[in-house]
């Protein structure tokens, strides 16, 4: 039964022209942003790395290359993809509502818990198929444009080099694990955006609820203040970006960097733990709202 109705939900989700807009637009910006990079990307690396070549010699080859195109893509584009999610997540309900089907929905012999899982599981699947899409263009397009060598990551004081040659391939791994992260960040804005549907009779004013507190949140995650520094512990927006963690190495008794490491398992787990806890928390408000919601419309 599950099955079916998500089936139903999902054709909901891609009958409607809003759907299409994510898609779209992450493929404007990759497309732009790659092509920007084939053209002029051995002048923007001068300026990039401008007061290092006393340091190392820049090899535009080796540099701009598949993997550091995508790294830069990710940290562009992961800000603006949340609002992308909402877009579609935020009218599961309310948009249904809205429109006087969901009264129709609920007279069915169905039970409300296994239609909101139902619509729930729509929108991370979306969510999902979004995230592929970008993880499509952003690495296997910009690995096909310019090729694979090894990355370098630019810290605040330091620049880590991950190698790709004889001994194996230290980069495509570590993209697999940070795009499992921003998939837990982006279906705890799906939670979120579908918790605070079920509250509403219009999908506007979940969308822009969901991206006003995503903003306060992180204006306060990124402001050390010791009234916000208590705080950001328990925001979910201070571990979206925890899938750069996965591009920090650890070091050895020397400061050696390890390869094939990643700095803070344990900080990676939480983070993780807390976007779960996130998802579950919204999903479990959004249930019992459900539940005990009256519809009238």
């Amino acid at each position: 039964m599950i099955f079916t109705l998500l089936q139903i939900e999902l054709y909901k989700i891609f009958r409607k022209p809003r759907t299409y807009i994510g898609f779209a637009a992450i493929a404007i910006i990759v497309v732009l942003i790659q092509l920007a990079l084939k053209a002029d990307g051995p002048t923007w690396l001068k300026l990039m790395f401008s007061g290092m070549d006393d340091m190392f010699a820049i090899q535009d080859g080796n540099v701009l290359n598949g993997y550091f195109v995508c790294f830069l893509i990710l940290n562009t584009l992961l800000i603006q993809v949340p609002l992308l999610v909402a877009l579609v997540t935020g009218d599961m309900i309310a948009g249904e509502a809205n429109m006087g089907t969901l009264r129709l929905l609920l007279t069915k012999p169905l039970s409300r818990t296994q239609i909101l899982w139902a619509k729930f599981l729509a929108a991370l699947l979306y969510t999902f198929i979004l995230l592929i899409w970008m993880a499509i263009l952003a690495l296997f397009l910009s690995m096909a444009f310019f090729g694979t060598s090894d990355l370098l990551v630019n810290k605040s004081y330091t620049i880590i080099q991950f190698y790709v040659d004889a001994e194996g391939d230290d980069v495509f791994w570590r993209y697999l694990a940070a795009f499992g992260f921003a998939y837990a960040a982006l279906c705890c804005v799906a939670a979120l955006s579908f918790m605070l549907s079920v509250f509403a009779e219009n999908s506007i004013g979940p969308i822009v609820t969901t991206m006003s507190i995503i903003i306060v949140c992180t204006i306060i995650s990124t402001m050390d203040l010791p009234l916000f520094t208590k705080i950001n512990p328990f925001l979910f927006t201070s571990y979206m970006t925890s899938w750069k963690g996965m591009f920090n190495m650890a070091v050895d008794e020397n400061g050696a960097a390890i390869r094939g490491s990643v700095y803070s398992i344990r900080a990676l787990a939480e983070a993780m733990a807390i976007l779960v806890g996130h998802i579950a928390l919204f999903f479990g408000v959004a249930w019992y709202a459900f539940r005990k919601k009256d519809i009238l419309s």
